[in-house]
């Protein structure tokens, strides 16, 4: 396997950066990239296509290929599979480059299980790359990252995500994952904070968002805040607003937005991110925890996102940037 990080200790904190690549390795950084991001906009054209110029009878083969994809089972184990996870996360870190500064790494137990808290979502919350077990940059052995159900009725978009480590942010995947050994990434922001997404701020959906909170005190797992930087700057986008769209939204569990990259692709631009991950809020296991105990629990959370975003945005080149939570 290539080596594709470079790591050193700084101020106390474990700085891991993905290698920008050189020669050859361009042509595999842009197929992984092409990989992981191009499905949603390969089955925007294909439909496009099917419908503006392929007759009624291939038109209805097509979408009949396009459902099938749709449900049959995904193997997350399969080898083939993992083959081209392990393809994407050595090469993807590189692309942008992504960053991890973790502040305590000495702390993380890769014994243990940890709820790791990912802000922003943004367009797509792609600087997770960065927190996933193939990557290895955290260290952790068993990483799952929850992702909205809508990714896994995406036709192979479900199958390359399924592969690098994501799954439905359903609870009884989140408690089904977390017995089984895996520390889980979740965006508690979702569909509501990339509808109120806006350019040049970070807005964050955290005030009422308090469920994954409630599953890591009841099964004593340790909260981890994580911020990305620059990753609202990856992509240009465009989306409607207003009441209506938002409820669609929420009923189709996506935000369906206009998004584009470089040269109109669903490349990102190569804007380098910053995933800063703070020390892990420890907490008792509490089978039943009320109400009060939960929101102390959850406020806990957000002082120590508000903290981790003052403390290293002007680091990650970000001096000016206001974070917005609702």
């Amino acid at each position: 396997m290539v080596e594709m990080k470079q790591e050193e200790e700084k101020e106390g904190m474990t700085i891991i950066k993905g290698k920008e690549a050189i020669g050859l390795r361009i042509v595999n950084m842009f197929v992984a990239m092409g990989l992981w991001l191009g499905a949603i906009h390969f089955n925007v054209a294909l439909v496009l296509f099917t419908v503006c110029f392929l007759p009624i009878s291939k038109a209805i083969l097509v979408f009949g290929l396009l459902v099938l994809f749709m449900i049959i089972p995904v193997d997350d184990k399969s080898k083939i599979g993992r083959k081209v996870a392990r393809y994407i996360c050595t090469y993807a870190c590189g692309y942008f480059p992504v960053t991890l500064y973790v502040e305590e790494k000495h702390v993380f137990d890769p014994n243990c299980s940890y709820v790791f808290g990912y802000e922003p979502h943004s367009v797509l919350p792609i600087g997770v790359v960065a927190l996933a077990d193939m990557t290895g940059f955290l260290g952790l052995p068993k990483m799952k990252v929850l992702a909205s159900s809508a990714v896994f009725y995406t036709p192979f978009l479900r199958h390359i995500w399924t592969w690098l480590g994501l799954t439905p942010a359903t609870k009884s995947n989140f408690i089904s994952n977390l017995a089984a050994g895996y520390s889980c990434v979740i965006v508690p922001g979702g569909v509501q904070e990339t509808f109120l997404m806006e350019h040049g701020k970070e807005k964050v959906f955290l005030s009422t968002r308090r469920g994954f909170v409630r599953i890591a005190m009841e099964n004593g797992y340790p909260l981890v805040p994580v911020f990305c930087f620059g990753q609202s700057n990856v992509y240009k986008w465009w989306k409607p607003s207003g009441e209506l769209f938002l409820k669609f939204a929420r009923a189709i569990r996506f935000t369906p937005i206009v998004f584009w990259g470089m040269f109109g692709s669903p490349l990102p631009y190569r804007h380098p991110m910053h995933v800063v991950v703070g020390k892990p809020i420890a907490l008792k296991q509490n089978p039943e925890p009320t109400m009060e105990e939960v929101i102390e629990v959850h406020g806990q959370y957000v002082e120590a996102l508000k903290d981790l975003f003052e403390k290293h945005k002007a680091q990650a080149g970000f001096p000016d940037l206001q974070l917005e939570i609702l």
